[in-house]
């Protein structure tokens, strides 16, 4: 019954513990704060329990270990970390180089064979839902077996491939490109934008929520990519956007646009962005830096950045980065979309859900007043009873429907056609 601090640190958080098969050793993620000049970084440290002496255990690891758990004899930690467009198993040894044990796909819930003979985890990927499957513990750049389980889903409307682009200062930038049925020279497809939320995360697994697969059911290519501030690609790429959303998050995605509308299966004549949360955010710079679009989707958005920042449920996590806007407003300045207001001229569908505490819901009446002030074609889609995300069944229903219709409207000339569900 007795509580006992083993780690403790002012300037870092303690998370994700788990012990050692002996329970003599604890293995935790410790991440450093983030600070107005850095972003956070984290790393895996081992404690014995016995005498309280800590040790790094994945130093230099240019990646975000988490979710770490011991081997069946306590000799190696088993975590994942996102890389490169996709969620891995690691292995790593006391003293030794963490060694990647899975080729492709986004991995979860990890365990740990009682004797140690195999890992069992959840696998998925862009085109494939969370799925059971059995890896041999030590073997690197495996592709798993899979295991038999109800639900399957065997086929999607489409394809995805990886796609690259060079951004303007030679920094690669990764994308996911989903393509639907019959996207070819002859026939190519108009393409929807989708920008990923976070920000310090990356597009590489399946998402019921934010699924490309209902765009490409009704024949739009969908491009995912993975700007300055997603995860996955070394800390120098985190730190590309810290506290410069608007600069190098916004051009690495013009870069993967420009690369993704050089394919013969793409129609560069018909475009549109979209994106959630920080992705929201970014719709909304994008829609006042550049009119390349035919429209644009902005759900749960950062509009106001002073005013967000003021309001969330998390003040402290974002003033951080950006710093006080009475004391310090230059990053306010320089990055809140709210500002260029009148540089707007594509259509735009706001989203919003009036319980939403970390974006609150004043951030898209202001949108939305700003955008009518200024006579921008617009629609408002309001959700009384959710929150930051769209969680009832009939809400996500209502949500793709209606972001459709106002695709079809602008992106393909369709006159607009109010969803049955409203």
């Amino acid at each position: 019954g007795d509580e006992r601090v083993v780690a403790d640190e002012t300037d870092a958080s303690m998370g994700a513990p788990a012990f050692s098969p002996d329970s003599g050793r604890v293995v935790f993620v410790r991440q450093q704060q983030s600070t107005h000049d850095a972003p956070p970084d984290q790393t895996l440290m081992v404690v014995d329990l016995a005498n309280g002496d800590t040790a790094e255990l994945t130093p230099g690891f240019d990646r975000w270990p988490d979710t770490p758990q011991f081997d069946a004899h306590g000799d190696a930690v088993y975590f994942l970390a996102d890389d490169d467009g996709h969620r891995p198993i690691f292995r790593v040894a006391p003293g030794e180089a963490p060694v990647r044990l899975t080729a492709t796909g986004a991995y979860s819930d990890v365990c740990v064979a009682a004797d140690g003979s195999a890992l069992y985890a959840l696998r998925s990927a862009i085109d494939s839902p969370p799925a059971p499957v059995r890896l041999d513990p030590t073997t690197p750049d495996q592709h798993p077996v899979a295991l038999p389980a109800p639900g399957a889903v065997t086929t999607v409307p489409g394809t995805v491939r990886s796609v690259d682009a060079e951004a303007g200062d030679g920094v690669r930038v990764q994308s996911w490109l989903v393509l639907p049925e019959g996207a070819s020279a002859e026939s190519p497809a108009p393409l929807v934008l989708w920008i990923h939320g976070g920000p310090l995360m990356s597009w590489n697994a399946w998402s019921w929520r934010w699924t490309p697969w209902n765009l490409a059911a009704r024949g739009y290519a969908v491009l995912m990519p993975n700007p300055g501030l997603s995860q996955g690609f070394g800390q120098d790429f985190v730190r590309r956007g810290w506290g410069a959303w608007g600069a190098e998050p916004f051009t690495d995605l013009m870069a993967a646009v420009d690369a993704a509308i050089e394919l013969p299966e793409i129609d560069a004549s018909r475009t549109a962005a979209m994106g959630g949360s920080f992705g929201g955010y970014m719709a909304n710079w994008v829609a006042t830096q550049t009119d390349r679009f035919d429209a644009i989707v902005t759900h749960a958005s950062l509009w106001h950045l002073d005013g967000f920042v003021g309001s969330t449920d998390a003040s402290f996590h974002w003033e951080k980065e950006f710093g006080d806007p009475l004391t310090a407003p230059g990053r306010y300045d320089a990055n809140s979309p709210h500002r260029f207001a009148d540089s707007i001229v594509t259509p735009m569908l706001v989203i919003h859900g009036d319980k939403d505490y970390r974006v609150p819901i004043g951030e898209g009446l202001r949108l939305w007043y700003d955008l009518q002030k200024r006579e921008v074609p617009s629609r408002f889609l309001y959700f009384p009873d959710e929150n930051h995300w769209v969680l009832a069944p009939g809400n996500a229903r209502v949500w793709y429907e209606t972001v459709l219709a106002f695709l079809a409207e602008h992106v393909l000339g369709e006159a607009w056609e109010r969803p049955d569900l409203l």
